[in-house]
């Protein structure tokens, strides 16, 4: 079994295409979450080894809900995905939240993910 992960994105059919590539490399996926909310309580129920975190959410900022995540779970590498292409304003969130990194949606392949996380 591979590395389990939490998708959360409020996009269903973005967390299918995510969960179906990843499952076909390896990863067990053992969960989905549409909004920071089901986001918190999945991954404390569930705890898995990544949470893939869209940045926009209905219900909260993504980077808060990595923030809280931090706060409340043990130590898990939390990877920020994004559909926006402005990076540099991203970057500097990304470093006051203790989010592993980012990946843009477009990009986001299990060898993306490995190199993220280690």
């Amino acid at each position: 079994m591979g590395r389990t992960v939490l998708i959360v994105d409020d996009h269903p059919s973005f967390r299918a295409s995510a969960r179906r590539m990843l499952e076909a490399h390896g990863y067990d996926v053992v969960g989905e979450a549409a909004d920071g909310g089901a986001a918190v309580v999945s991954a404390e129920r569930l705890r898995p080894e990544i949470v893939l975190l869209d940045v926009r959410l209905p219900d909260a900022d993504g980077l808060d809900v990595a923030r809280s995540l931090l706060r409340r779970t043990v130590a898990v590498p939390l990877v920020v995905l994004t559909s926006s292409h402005d990076y540099a304003d991203l970057s500097g969130a990304i470093e006051t939240s203790g989010v592993c990194g980012f990946i843009p949606k477009a990009e986001l392949t299990a060898g993306a993910l490995a190199a993220m996380v280690g």
